[in-house]
Parts: C-alpha cells; sequence; structure tokens
C-alpha cells in the first residue's frame, strides 16, 4: 500500500498523483485519521507516564502513614489504567481504519505513464509480425470446421453454466502443449524458476496482492475461507510475504502454469462466444521480485519474455503501454501485449505485464538487506507468459485454412509427437 510518511511529508504530490488516475483528493482524510491516531498514542504514552510516576509514589506514601496521599495515587493510578485501555483501543481502531483506507487507495502510476482516461488513450509502443492475408473469410476459433468437435460449450454449461468449455482431442493437445512450451521457453531461454504452488490461498494472501478488500467480488470464496487464485501471480508473490531476504537472492524470477479462476464480475455482455472470457483458465505466471531500482529494468525484460512467445509462435502482435485510466489497481505501469485474431479483425489482450514498485511488498512486509543496511522494502513485478486459452484462440485463427483445417506453428510439433496440423474433421496429423 502506501508509505504515510511520505504523505505527510508531500500530500500535495499524493494527490496530484492520484488526480493522473481521475481520483479526488485523499489526503486530507488520510491525515486526519492519521493525526488522531498519533494523537491517541501520544495521549496514551503520557498517561502511562504518570500511571507509572503514581505507582512508584503509592509505596511510598504507604509507608509513611500518609494514607490520603495513599488512597489519592491508587486511585490516581486506577484512573490511568482505564484511560490508557480506552486511548489503546481507540488508537487501534483508527489504525484500523487508516489501513483499511489506504489499502483500497491505488498504487500511484509513474510519471512515463501516459495521462487517459480509458483504454482509447493507450499508446502504442511496437509492433511484430504482419497478419496473414487470407484468401476467405476468417472464422472465430469457434467456428472453425476443425476445432468444432474439440471444443464444446453446450456439454460445459450443462456441467458448470455459462464461461465454461470442455475441450478435447486435438484441442486439447494444443492447449497443453502451448502450456508445456511457454514453461520451456521461460526455464530454458528466460532463466525463470519453474514453481508449483497451490490454487486455494488465505486470505492474507489475497491483500498482499492487492485483490482484497476492494476486489473481493471478482473472485472465489471457499465456504471455509479460502481463496481460488485469479492468478498465480497471488501464489508466487506472498512465497516471500513476511520475509527479509538477503539482497544477494535478488533478482528472484519465477514462472508457473496454474488453473486460474475469476468471477468475471462486471463483464456482462463482453465476450459471450468461444473461450476469450472464462470462469476457469489456464496461465503461465511470470513473477519477479527485486530491488526497487531494477524495477523498470526488470519490467522491460519480463515484456520481452512474454513477445518472445508469441514471436515463436509466429502470432502478430502490438505492445501498448496503458495510460492511467485503463491501468490496473496495483500496478505502476503496465504493457498489454495484443494478439492479432483474424476471426475478429482486431488485435486482443493475450499478457499484461506490470510493475507495483513497493506497493505489494508494503502490504505483504517482504523486505530485503544488503550486509550492514537495514531492511528495504522490495519491488515486485507480475505478468502473463501467457493466457495458454488466449493463445490456443490466437493459434487456431491465425493457422486456419480455407477447407476448415489449421496449420499448427513449428514450435509446437515437438510437443505434438511431430504432428503439425488439424484436420478439417478435427484429427491431429
Amino acid at each position: 500500500m502506501h508509505d504515510i510518511r511520505a504523505i505527510r511529508e508531500n500530500p500535495a504530490a499524493f494527490d496530484a498523483a492520484l488526480a493522473r488516475r481521475g481520483l479526488a483528493p485523499m489526503s486530507p482524510a488520510i491525515l486526519a485519521l492519521d493525526n488522531n491516531r498519533r494523537a491517541k498514542i501520544l495521549a496514551s504514552e503520557t498517561a502511562a507516564a504518570a500511571q507509572n510516576a503514581a505507582s512508584k509514589e503509592v509505596g511510598a506514601a504507604k509507608a509513611r502513614g500518609d494514607d490520603a496521599e495513599f488512597e489519592r495515587l491508587r486511585a490516581l493510578v486506577a484512573e490511568k489504567k482505564a484511560e490508557i485501555a480506552k486511548l489503546t483501543e481507540e488508537a487501534a481502531a483508527e489504525d484500523s481504519a487508516l489501513r483499511d483506507m489506504l489499502m483500497r487507495i491505488p498504487n500511484l502510476p509513474l510519471d512515463a505513464v501516459p495521462q487517459g482516461a480509458d483504454e482509447n488513450d493507450n499508446v502504442e509502443i511496437r509492433r511484430w509480425g504482419t497478419p496473414r492475408t487470407f484468401d476467405f473469410a476468417p472464422r472465430e476459433h469457434f467456428d472453425i470446421a476443425g476445432v468444432k468437435p474439440g471444443m464444446d460449450f453446450e456439454t460445459a454449461a450443462k456441467l458448470s453454466g455459462a464461461r465454461f468449455v470442455v475441450l478435447r482431442g486435438a484441442v486439447i493437445r494444443v492447449h497443453r502443449a502451448l502450456g508445456q512450451f511457454m514453461l520451456d521457453t521461460h526455464i530454458n531461454d528466460h532463466d525463470l524458476q519453474e514453481t508449483w504452488t497451490p490454487v486455494l490461498v488465505k486470505e492474507e494472501a489475497m491483500y498482499g496482492t492487492n485483490q482484497l478488500p476492494k476486489f473481493a467480488e471478482d473472485s472465489y470464496q471457499t465456504t471455509n475461507g479460502w481463496w481460488l487464485v485469479p492468478t498465480s501471480e497471488v501464489t508466487l508473490t506472498n512465497t516471500v510475504a513476511g520475509e527479509v531476504l538477503d539482497e544477494a537472492q535478488l533478482p528472484i524470477r519465477m514462472t508457473a502454469l496454474t488453473q486460474c479462476f475469476r468471477s468475471e464480475a462486471g463483464s456482462a455482455g463482453k465476450d459471450t462466444s468461444g473461450m476469450l472470457r472464462q470462469h476457469q483458465f489456464e496461465k503461465v505466471e511470470m513473477v519477479t521480485i527485486c530491488a526497487a531500482d531494477q524495477a523498470l529494468d526488470e519490467h522491460e525484460r519480463m515484456t520481452k519474455c512474454a513477445e518472445a512467445i508469441l514471436e515463436k509462435l509466429g502470432i502478430p502482435y502490438r505492445t501498448i503501454v496503458l495510460c492511467t485510466g485503463d491501468m490496473g489497481f496495483g500496478a505502476q505501469k503496465t504493457h498489454d501485449l495484443e494478439a492479432w485474431l483474424p476471426g475478429q479483425n482486431k488485435f486482443r489482450e493475450i499478457s499484461s505485464v506490470s510493475t507495483c514498485g513497493t506497493f505489494q511488498a508494503r502490504r505483504m512486509n517482504a523486505r530485503a538487506k544488503a550486509p550492514g543496511g537495514k531492511p528495504e522494502f522490495v519491488a515486485t513485478l507480475n505478468g502473463s507468459g501467457l493466457a495458454v486459452g488466449r493463445c490456443l484462440i490466437a493459434v487456431l485463427e491465425n493457422g486456419q485454412q480455407a477447407d476448415g483445417s489449421v496449420d499448427l506453428p513449428a514450435a509446437l510439433h515437438p510437443y505434438l509427437g511431430g504432428k503439425t496440423r488439424i484436420s478439417a474433421s478435427g484429427v491431429l496429423e
């Protein structure tokens, strides 16, 4: 979350950064809570000092037989004890209110982030590849003849409802190959450490990566209090929660392929056809833990890791930097990768790579320490490397042929036993 000392020292700068996100000034309310909290703490400390002084004098009054003074001092000690308890409780309430307020305020954008209101103000920074020219009208993934036998939405709806899919045969083979290809590329080419983590987490982990308290409706909670992860960013990042790392360990670069679960709250009517927006999906996540002054370099590096996957698969894409109005809650700066989907005749998001600075580390109390130095909050970064289902869509749509078959990228052939295409009847050949 936010450094209260920095807000005290420069509230105008804090409010100016919030204004870039389209938010009203918040420093007055924050500082009012902070001042009340500090006043209660000071009053409690003053009362404690008075209690201690009176306690020392009680024995002396008793020893000299001054019963009136003894009773006065004993009453004073009791009064101060009650006052301290009341002030401590009030200070704790103020502290809890302040923490909750700070937890609900988004990260501050870096100066380099373009100003804007929504996705229309995002800025394209580069493109790779040339969209293929078709001599027929390209179809969306779910309408390709060779894909239909292996992509079953009706059975999924019977089992689970809307925004689920059952994958079979050639299609699931390609889906599985994509996940393994992404992992191997990140491990072998990009020096990320493969990590396997749970998909059920404690509430503290969701707070640590800013899914809670503000975005509870976007995730699923079990009846016994666990949360299903919306992405393994939650688990990978929280592996350092509460730790004081040796600075020599940094940067820590991890990757994981996991199931992800999202309620898609607020997305009614969006991408209802096909498997672009699902409640359950697989994603290869990348997370970096590094020193704060390394974060921007790591952000560029992580973006290149995600781009490399698309380039190896031959999928045209563009990289954009999100404006202040479209950036996620925990991000200081975000790059989105958008893959070309010929069936929709547009670029669609397939990866989001963000640097969070020390925002999440403060929530998790994750720090690092150099020899002889003091612990400093680390920086955290996360990014999709990539969303497997969306990458499957891109592979299918870009490789589709006029007869309904699909030519598959050469990078996947070794993961498919040398098979190179899905036939028009849905068979891997």
